[in-house]
């Protein structure tokens, strides 16, 4: 079975990450949608909320299973028995750092990274810069599923 893992902080999940996460579903048997616990990021949703939301906005696709972990994305693979770890490319400079990333991981453990570039439609999508325009009260429901704008806007709201 040809299994990957694409991992994010997801907070929240929009359209470009689910651009990558569909086309790495039709090319592995499973993909395992990995949201990283970063206790250096501040993120609006919980662990628990990213996790169901991506659940439901990929219930669609049957090979795709969410997990979370903290700690070296390779331990998480190591543990798992996964080789092929699957990262959207959105531009150069993610490419730079993406690169790095990627040479350590095959280091540490032979993990190997497929790098997919973003349909362009999405390169410009972070979710920081979709959490600082809609708190602003920018329109942003055109880059995420309508479930996760419905709670993003919900949360901004609760904390205004």
């Amino acid at each position: 079975m040809r299994r990957a893992v694409s991992s994010g902080t997801y907070d929240p999940v929009h359209n470009g990450h689910l651009d990558i996460i569909s086309r790495a579903a039709d090319v592995f048997d499973e993909l395992v949608v990995l949201v990283a616990v970063n206790k250096n990021k501040k993120t609006l949703f919980t662990v628990e909320e990213r996790v169901d939301m991506i659940r439901e906005v990929t219930a669609h696709l049957p090979n795709v299973r969410v997990d979370s972990w903290q700690g070296l994305l390779v331990d998480y693979c190591r543990a798992n028995e996964i080789k092929v770890i699957a990262k959207g490319l959105r531009a150069v400079s993610d490419f730079d750092y993406e690169l790095q990333m990627a040479q350590m991981n095959n280091q540490l453990t032979g993990v190997e990274t497929l790098f997919m570039p973003t349909n362009p439609v999405h390169s410009f999508m972070s979710s920081s810069l979709i959490k600082e325009v809609a708190t602003y009260q920018g329109d942003v429901a055109h880059l995420l599923p309508p479930l996760v704008h419905e709670r993003l806007t919900g949360r901004l709201a609760e904390r205004a």
